[in-house]
């Protein structure tokens, strides 16, 4: 668990591959971020402190996070998709003494210079950005040396904000010498059998706490990651092919598109050293798992958790296949099912799932969001509606915030979007509810066609596609055709598409 350890043991091997082929050792990983360590020591940042990160996916930003990793502090990957203003308020928001940001982002880092009154220091990485340090040149200072107090830093996350601000969650920083690990690296080893030949392809976004907390976790196991700056389907192949890629990570949005790859496509590259495909981040679509598991084998594994790090389920090919649609089951802490009342419902009733036995956490500056994830048992939710079966396997139905109520009936869109997907004319599907003066709520979809699919006649098309599959109510009484908005981890953006189809004409 301990880099240093590794870096002495295999200083020549890979610890990163970027996909442009840039790669950083492990002697030079130990090396830079000493140096990097030293450099937040000499700024006055100790343990506890915050460091703010607004960077692409790249190879050099892997010595700054364990620096931080390995100096005790708490730091905040901030994405860099996010408008300027959402971007200060992150930054803001976390606290962070030091911001960080890369020359690839100029345009939000050079916007992020004012109304940022705890940031003392702005360094940028990769190239110059008016109104920064350049931290190479600082580096180059420093002593190769570990720093003599090193301890466990901790990643703090930002949700994905897909329904009103991000909210930051704030972990308990463990106090631990630098080397213990994480629950995450260990979780890793025990159950998903991380070592040092592993060879992890990560193709999201740092920001995000599976790619960043897994990476970081194939490195504390000696292994390589192999990190995209972004998805694309056809690559991905590529890079399993070309770097033996044996532990793979994607949400089902991924999976569809590789799905959608042309046969003689995807038989151009050899995909045999997978061990493990892992997925999460959201639900897939029972056909697309199916799907998946034929193409690549019984060794497709999803978990189920979240950021807040209050459950972690988890189920492998053979006892999905028995189940189709569950998440797995509960590795933590007792799972209730419970009514808008907070009433536990049995086996098969759906409703909201929440957690008990959960290890404390908040959502950092903001205490009603915290209390509203709690009840008073003390459980915690996640907001997410689902239900047990008689063995206690969880099927998650949808968001409680996606949830359509229309006449009174829930409708789920995730059932609705699930009948879409792998349909040859549609490229992407979302499905919300717009408001409706009779109905409270009606189903309205936004379709993405496939390339080169005529718009004329696809409605019908679509909607005598769902006849045959769902019930009459639950068919979209509007559609829309165009692009569905999309974060980088696959999650649709639902509330700009309310806003943008609220009042649409029926």
């Amino acid at each position: 668990m301990d880099l240093g350890a590794w870096a002495q043991r295999q200083p020549d091997k890979a610890a990163v591959v970027a996909a442009d082929g840039s790669t950083l050792t492990y002697g030079d990983l130990e090396r830079r971020s000493n140096q990097a360590a030293q450099l937040l020591r000499s700024l006055h940042l100790a343990a506890g402190d915050h460091l703010a990160i607004l960077a692409e996916n790249r190879v050099d930003v892997f010595p700054l996070i364990w620096a931080a990793q390995r100096t005790g502090l708490l730091y905040t990957l901030v994405n860099w998709h996010l408008s300027v203003d959402e971007a200060r308020y992150i930054v803001d928001n976390c606290g962070a003494r030091v911001l960080i940001a890369s020359a690839g982002v100029p345009d939000l880092s050079g916007d992020l210079l004012d109304g940022l009154p705890l940031v003392e220091r702005r360094l940028c990485l990769g190239g110059p950005i008016e109104g920064y340090e350049a931290i190479e040149d600082l580096l180059d200072h420093q002593p190769t040396e570990r720093v003599l107090d090193e301890s466990e830093g901790y990643y703090m996350l930002y949700s994905s904000g897909t329904t009103g601000r991000p909210k930051g969650i704030l972990p308990d920083l463990p106090i631990q010498p630098f080397g213990t690990g994480l629950s995450v690296d260990h979780l890793m080893a025990d159950h998903f059998g991380f070592d040092a030949e592993t060879v992890y392809l990560s193709p999201g976004p740092l920001y995000h706490a599976a790619p960043l907390g897994w990476s970081l976790g194939t490195m504390r196991s000696g292994g390589t990651v192999v990190l995209m700056d972004r998805f694309d389907a056809e690559a991905v192949l590529g890079l399993i092919d070309a770097h033996g890629v044996t532990h793979a990570q994607f949400v089902p949005t991924m999976f569809v598109r590789m799905l959608k790859l042309d046969a003689e496509v995807r038989a151009r590259y050899d995909v045999s050293s997978l061990r493990l495909v892992i997925h999460a981040a959201a639900p897939c679509p029972v056909d697309v798992k199916r799907r998946v598991i034929e193409w690549f084998g019984p060794i497709v594994v999803e978990f189920y958790s979240g950021s807040e790090g209050v459950c972690f389920f988890m189920i492998d090919s053979a006892s999905w296949l028995e189940r189709p649609g569950s998440v797995g089951r509960s590795m933590r802490g007792p799972v209730h099912i419970a009514d808008d009342e907070g009433k536990q419902l049995p086996a098969g009733e759906v409703g909201q799932v929440w957690f008990a036995d959960v290890v404390p956490f908040t959502y950092h500056g903001d205490p009603d969001k915290t209390r509203a994830a709690y009840d008073r048992h003390g459980w915690v939710t996640l907001g997410d509606l689902g239900h047990l079966d008689d063995d206690g396997y969880l099927y998650l139905s949808d968001r409680r915030t996606d949830l359509i109520v229309s006449g009174g009936v829930n409708i789920y869109p995730r059932e609705i979007e699930d009948a879409l997907v792998m349909h040859p004319a549609v490229a992407d599907v979302a499905v919300i509810g717009v408001p409706d003066d009779e109905f409270g709520q009606r189903v309205h979809a936004v379709v993405t066609p496939a390339a080169g699919v005529a718009i004329d006649g696809l409605e019908r098309e679509l909607a005598d596609h769902l006849r045959a599959r769902i019930a009459g109510f639950k068919i979209p009484r509007a559609w829309t055709f165009g692009e569905v908005p999309r974060l980088p981890s696959g999650k649709i953006l639902r509330r700009s598409l309310i806003e943008r189809h609220a009042s649409a004409p029926d």
